[in-house]
């Protein structure tokens, strides 16, 4: 039975591949009168009348195309047709309708007469470094048609630039802008994890020199904490540049933070590359770290909350208020990440009336490690500990304030209790640096949350708000030189959509001053007297009882207030000095001061004289021959120093 099938199939294929008849006798076709040759047609200009590319800025193409489809409806049926259609999906939005349109000018080239015009090679090679990352986040390989080497051709060989329409609108979009509007095009919108991986990767690839994205780790369900990075040198910490970091979204229903982040991080982008000349400041003295998202995984979760509270279908419709206090604020652990740090400030509190406990760099206690520590909060801590950071701004959400260290009481039982650091007036000053550039924080009238801050103009100290352990901004101070703040951007943690472009007009300049106040107080460089760099060596003021040490290769940076200060420069090994500086008010940068160490040689001699026993401490510094000898006597059964 199959075989017989299989023959009769045979047997149709070879009528069907058979060459044709001939119906021109040989001797006829010898005189000319007919002919049994094929007459091949040439190719013509045609009507494009594809359905995904009847927007191209041509109407005319031509068949067989790039890729060898013969007819209109061979290219409508082919695999590269169907990606098209279903590609704004697929990368929910990224390269659209970029991606679309270069596409469509390989299935549908433009055509004039009777000859193809191939897409520019340049356009595509643009095209996959802006948008390469928008398909790695999906796992998929770069489109085979795309291929720019095989399909497109040079400017010498003559080509067009399919999207070149498009720029020219977007062009005079920007021109028609009014002086007061924002001359940068930001999508006002919430973003999927997915679509913030895309739009960061997307940003650092249109400003390759000046920005890079890192990640620091990945969160407890395998998302990755990714960090863009602006500055001059991306990737490479440059000599008396501060670094400074900010953080949103450390509780994932706060999303407000993640959102201003995100659009900070295109905002500084485009401007750079428009001559915005503050932004090119900035950027050029500043190296920026940007973790739109500690918290992806609790964002996740809220973010689907929200979702299912404004469907209409549902009884329970409070929207985006609803969500405010509770869902997605932990990670996937139930660990609430700014509880989940080690709780140095316990430490501190303890040992501060030594005076010779050193209350800064604090290390991190044995026993920490045997509670859970998140990922996240693992990640973080790596990543602070890596970077010599200067200041730093974590985002929340809830209230209308910033707050500053420390946020655990100095009394345990006391849940507000003012709670002062050592650096006190610089911390406060740095707080009231966001809340007087805020629009509204500062304002005796603004509508607040439930707590009242007209009184100190939109700023408290964290513990007198509330008391909490195990906080970030506290390990920032007391493990590492960074100063952190909290700023809590609103009363509702989830706002809907339409108060993103507002919260953004209310924030956008805070942020940038904040950005700029990392220039504030002195710099320098420490050395010694070979002009070999002292890296952890030690700066010290006099009259705050916290200490900055020297990045690896001899820089530092210690934010000060206006005014008469005496700094001391100290390394084990080296002699200690000390220098007097004034800072005047409105200093627009950080004044600098270097040091120069001398080496000091210590050396040991002993002698015993009967029972007795005398020890020689002989000290010299490196430029000069003169000893200092002490002399230490011990005698039996007594313990040596």
């Amino acid at each position: 039975m199959h075989l017989g099938l299989l023959v009769l199939f045979l047997s149709l294929a070879k009528s069907c591949w058979c060459a044709p008849q001939q119906t021109c006798h040989p001797g006829d076709e010898f005189l000319g009168r007919c002919s049994n040759s094929v007459v091949e047609e040439k190719p013509a200009c045609t009507e494009m009348n594809l359905g995904y590319c009847n927007d191209m800025e041509y109407s005319r193409t031509i068949f067989p195309n790039i890729l060898g489809h013969r007819t209109r409806m061979e290219a409508e049926s082919g695999a590269e047709y169907l990606l098209l259609s279903v590609i704004h999906g697929l990368l929910n939005g990224e390269c659209s309708p970029e991606i679309r349109l270069v596409g469509c000018s390989v299935l549908a080239s433009p055509c004039q007469d009777d000859k193809m015009i191939r897409p520019c090679r340049t356009t595509c090679e643009a095209l996959r470094r802006d948008c390469v990352h928008a398909f790695e986040a999906i796992e998929m390989a770069w489109p085979y048609f795309l291929d720019c080497d095989r399909f497109f051709a040079s400017d010498q060989e003559g080509c067009f630039d399919p999207l070149a329409g498009m720029k020219a609108r977007q062009e005079l979009a920007l021109s028609s802008l009014s002086p007061e509007e924002p001359s940068t095009i930001i999508q006002f919108t919430y973003t999927s994890n997915a679509q913030m991986y895309s739009l960061l990767k997307r940003t650092a690839a249109k400003c390759s020199h000046i920005s890079h994205v890192y990640s620091i780790g990945r969160s407890t369900e395998g998302r990755d904490l990714l960090v863009i990075e602006f500055s001059n040198n991306p990737g490479q910490h440059e000599l008396l540049e501060p670094e400074i970091k900010l953080v949103g979204n450390m509780h994932g229903n706060e999303v407000l933070g993640r959102q201003l982040l995100i659009y900070l991080s295109q905002y500084l982008c485009s401007e750079y590359n428009l001559g915005n000349q503050r932004i090119q400041t900035i950027i050029n003295n500043t190296r920026i770290h940007i973790l739109a998202s500690m918290n992806p995984d609790g964002y996740e979760l809220a973010a689907s909350e929200v979702e299912d509270s404004n469907d209409p279908e549902l009884n329970n419709q409070e929207g985006h208020l609803l969500n405010g206090w509770t869902n997605g604020r932990t990670n996937a652990q139930n660990l609430d990440l700014n509880r989940n740090f080690p709780d140095l400030t316990s430490v501190f509190y303890r040992n501060r009336r030594s005076r010779h406990y050193r209350i800064d760099h604090i290390p991190i206690p044995d026993a920490y490690w045997f509670g859970k520590v998140a990922p996240e909060t693992y990640a973080v801590m790596k990543w602070i500990r890596s970077l010599p950071f200067v200041q730093s701004a974590s985002l929340h959400g809830g209230e209308l304030v910033v707050s500053y260290p420390f946020d655990f009481s100095r009394h345990p039982h006391e849940e507000r209790m003012f709670s002062p650091t050592p650096d006190e007036q610089v911390l406060k000053q740095l707080a009231r640096t966001y809340a007087d550039a805020h629009v509204t924080m500062s304002n005796n009238d603004t509508d607040r949350c439930g707590a009242s801050f007209y009184r100190t103009r939109g700023i408290i100290n964290g513990a007198l708000w509330y008391s909490f352990a195990g906080g970030m901004s506290d390990f920032n101070y007391l493990h590492t030189n960074c100063l952190e703040i909290t700023v809590e951007l609103g009363c509702d943690k989830f706002p809907p959509e339409s108060e993103l472009y507002p919260e953004w007009k209310n924030n956008k300049e805070a942020l940038l001053t904040f950005l700029e106040s990392v220039h504030r107080g002195i710099k320098g460089v420490v050395k010694d007297v070979d002009g070999n760099a002292i890296k952890d060596a030690t700066i010290s003021v006099r009259g705050i009882r916290k200490d900055v040490t020297t990045a690896e290769d001899g820089d530092y940076w210690r934010l000060l207030n206006p005014g008469t200060h005496i700094l001391t420069a100290t390394a084990k090994g080296y002699s200690r000095v000390s220098k007097r500086v004034h800072l005047p008010h409105h200093m627009t940068k950080a004044g600098r001061v270097d040091f120069v160490l001398e080496r000091v040689w210590k050396m040991f001699f002993f002698n015993k004289c009967g029972s007795d026993v005398y020890i020689f401490l002989m000290v010299r510094s490196h430029s000069s021959s003169l000893l200092s000898t002490f002399t230490l006597f011990l005698r039996p059964g007594s313990r040596g120093a």
